[in-house]
């Protein structure tokens, strides 16, 4: 990991999880943290929207932080079943994912379409995770560095901190399937998202955080978060479980 950096270990949810459940879940996730004390990592759920309110509650107190899986570009309007990044910081949110593989793919989005959701969440004063990653069609061509490249030039606004933004790389062919890239691919793909940082934000970019996110689990977590310039985990499935969650989080402990 790159010196400096406090490692984030984010959990999205995607649409998963009902009251009942997550309740549970979260509470014993919170009784881990306590009893093992002060942790070296930041920890993050990214729960669907109706589970805010009532996890907010189990939250607090503790060390783990809420965000959304989406928002909005625009603050407010008529757009029906969509959600500012105001309103998510009002929902007691410090972070907001955008631009994650399922959001491009099923929902066509751009990566304009991401940085302007991204300048969203600055707007908003909460912190942008943007997520970035090659299909396997492209990396089977060589395309990956080329393809991530252009990804960070196009869905990264101007004013980017390492207080206002996180980047995640996501493999796509990677998510959901047990896949995951070498140590060595990984370490690749970092060290060039670092440089292209540095290139564009200057002395912002290297405490900027850069997550791994492509099929997590507690097997692969101690080696992944070994790999410089991964500053953390953004973790789907293994999320879901403070059973499965927390073996990643005491990576960082």
């Amino acid at each position: 990991m790159a010196a400096k950096v406090r490692p984030l270990i984010a959990g999205n949810w995607k649409m998963n999880g009902l009251k009942s459940s997550a309740l549970r879940e979260v509470k014993k996730l919170a009784g881990r943290m306590h009893k093992a004390g002060r942790t070296g990592c930041d920890v993050l759920l990214c729960p669907p929207v109706p589970l805010l309110a009532p996890l907010r509650v189990v939250v607090k107190g503790s060390r783990i932080a809420l965000g959304g899986q989406d928002c909005h570009a625009a603050a407010n309007g008529a757009h029906t079943g969509d959600i500012s990044a105001e309103m998510l910081a009002d929902a007691g949110c410090g972070y907001v994912i955008v631009g994650h593989s399922e959001r491009r793919a099923d929902h066509g989005e751009s990566s304009r379409d991401v940085r302007a959701k991204a300048k969203a969440v600055h707007r908003a004063g909460l912190r942008a995770i943007i997520c970035v990653g090659e299909t396997g069609a492209e990396r089977k061509r060589g395309q990956t560095l080329g393809v991530i490249g252009k990804q960070l030039t196009d869905s990264l606004p101007k004013g980017c901190t390492a207080e206002n933004t996180v980047v995640a790389y996501e493999p796509v062919w990677a998510i959901g399937t047990g896949l995951t890239p070498t140590v060595d691919d990984v370490a690749q793909v970092h060290a060039f998202i670092r440089a292209r940082l540095q290139r564009r934000f200057r002395e912002h970019a290297q405490g900027m955080r850069l997550l791994y996110g492509g099929s997590v689990k507690a097997s692969n977590a101690v080696e992944l978060m070994a790999v410089a310039n991964v500053n953390g985990a953004l973790v789907g499935g293994a999320s879901l479980t403070a059973g499965d969650f927390w073996p990643i989080v005491k990576t960082c402990i």
